[in-house]
């Protein structure tokens, strides 16, 4: 279905923009690498989404240990990448945004719709994650939902793009780069002195194609300047994450030398006013169940104690490894007439509204968790949770409870 003829001549207003440099082929690799890079992200934060909302018939592992680490870091370095990679994308685009017609068909209408809600949710999406990992959110709506939901939306979108492009992008990916072909990809090009109908469209000529493209501006170096600026942000964001790589994570937001015995921190006892009651002398940590009891500091101390070396994993990507020191989680599950099946709220001494100011663990995770006392080979900080904190494995570093006041088991 054709829709009614647009005037021949575009706006005042519309941009002629060269198509020498942008193509089908510089548009089809940019492309295969943002899709690796958004799928990972997609899959990983959906493993993210599950830390925080388990759902009943998929039991959250606890191995490995390190798993919620690399999933979360892949995270948000995928994250990170994706936005020099998308806005190279666009830059070797836009030219085509700006043809006239806009549109001859109803076809035509729907992929440039279709483009523009994935632009439009893409930007949003990286833009707002990235102000996520920064602690900022300058908007009135919940951060989670709309991230989650977005997530969707792009890869719908990226579904319906890739088949209506799907031609195209393979002609792209099966041409050379430095083949002459129209922006569409087409290896031939019309009559001499016949300008094709991309070309037209983008204001250019024979002569134009015919001119040399100015040196730093060829195709080869369109990708090798958005792979390298992708790679730069990948390599000084991984260190939060990876060890080696500290020195230069001159992009990261914690490192573990940001906090003290090596254990970056968010929020400080200061942060949420626990001062007085994690360090007041008539301190007990309640214990619910079939069988309740409650602890003092003495009687927590004294329980047996197990050593782990579990890594606190953040949702902002940062993560770092510790030496934890206390009883078993589970121990006290049974004495309060719990086993294997109870499920556990973990509730702090904070009153600030957090995931950390109570949680729930259940399977694996409470089974294998411990209520941390020390930290290598020290007593317990206060920043870090004194008198006790909840410390699990493969488990989102939020959910690791500080300052624990209370737990209630039910069966």
């Amino acid at each position: 279905m054709r829709l009614p003829a647009l005037p021949a001549d575009p706006p005042p207003f519309w941009p002629v923009l060269s198509t020498r440099v942008r193509n089908a082929a510089v548009t089809a690799r940019i492309g295969r690498v943002l899709g690796i890079a958004f799928s990972i992200c997609f899959v990983t934060g959906l493993i993210s989404h599950l830390q925080y909302h388990p759902l009943t018939w998929l039991p959250t592992p606890a191995v490995p240990v390190w798993g919620y680490r690399i999933t979360q870091g892949l995270h948000v370095i995928t994250g990170l990448v994706s936005i020099p990679l998308l806005l190279a994308k666009l830059w070797s685009v836009y030219p085509k945004l700006f043809a006239w017609p806009a549109f001859r068909t109803v076809l035509q209408a729907a992929e440039r719709a279709s483009i523009l809600v994935l632009v439009g949710s893409s930007l949003l999406e990286l833009g707002t994650g990235f102000l996520n990992i920064m602690g900022w959110y300058p908007w009135p709506w919940g951060f989670i939902a709309v991230h989650y939901w977005l997530a969707f939306v792009i890869v719908g979108s990226i579904g319906l793009h890739i088949a209506v492009k799907l031609d195209t992008i393979k002609r792209g990916l099966a041409t050379p780069l430095d083949a002459p072909f129209t922006t569409e990809g087409a290896a031939a090009r019309p009559a001499a002195g016949v300008p094709s109908a991309d070309d037209a469209a983008a204001g250019l000529s024979d002569a134009d194609e015919a001119e040399p493209v100015p040196a730093g501006m060829t195709r080869r170096g369109a990708l090798i300047t958005a792979g390298a600026g992708a790679g730069l942000i990948a390599v000084t964001t991984a260190g939060q994450t990876l060890r080696p790589l500290e020195p230069v994570a001159v992009l990261a937001v914690r490192r573990p030398a940001d906090g003290p015995l090596g254990i970056p921190i968010n929020r400080t006892a200061a942060d949420v006013g626990v001062q007085t009651s994690a360090r007041a002398a008539d301190y007990r940590l309640q214990v619910t169940g079939p069988r309740p009891f409650e602890l003092d500091l003495a009687a927590l101390e004294a329980l047996p104690t197990t050593e782990r070396r579990l890594p606190i994993s953040c949702v902002e990507g940062w993560s770092a490894g510790g030496t934890w020191r206390g009883p078993m989680l589970y121990d006290l599950v049974r004495r309060a007439g719990g086993d294997e099946g109870s499920s556990v709220r973990i509730t702090s001494l904070q009153k600030t509204p957090s995931p950390e100011t109570s949680t729930e663990i259940s399977g694996a995770q409470m089974r294998a968790a411990l209520l941390a006392t020390h930290l290598n080979g020290v007593r317990l900080p206060l920043d870090h949770g004194y008198p006790v904190r909840l410390i699990a494995p493969d488990r989102a570093g939020a959910l690791n409870t500080k300052w624990l006041a209370r737990i209630d088991v039910t069966l």
